[in-house]
């Protein structure tokens, strides 16, 4: 698994829909970001400011990344 925590689509989110962020008491906690499904807004900002290109509409995550989708919803179930 390929892993970042990068901030750069942090920054420039305008609804803040992307956690942890540096700061949030669960930050060192993790060793990757997610996106809120609840809260983004599909505006698509943050893709081009991800520096790995790991940023996709759900419709066009690549097969081998599918596995993220459920890491990402399984962040927001606590």
């Amino acid at each position: 698994m390929y892993r970042v925590k990068d901030g750069s689509c942090v920054d420039v989110c305008p609804v803040d829909c992307i956690h942890p962020a540096a700061g949030e008491a669960d930050y060192d906690q993790h060793v990757q970001l997610y996106i809120n499904p609840d809260e983004y807004i599909d505006c698509g900002t943050c893709e081009p400011a991800c520096p790995v290109t790991a940023i996709f509409e759900e419709s066009a995550v690549p097969s081998e990344w599918q596995e993220y989708l459920k890491i990402n919803a399984d962040y927001f179930r606590h």
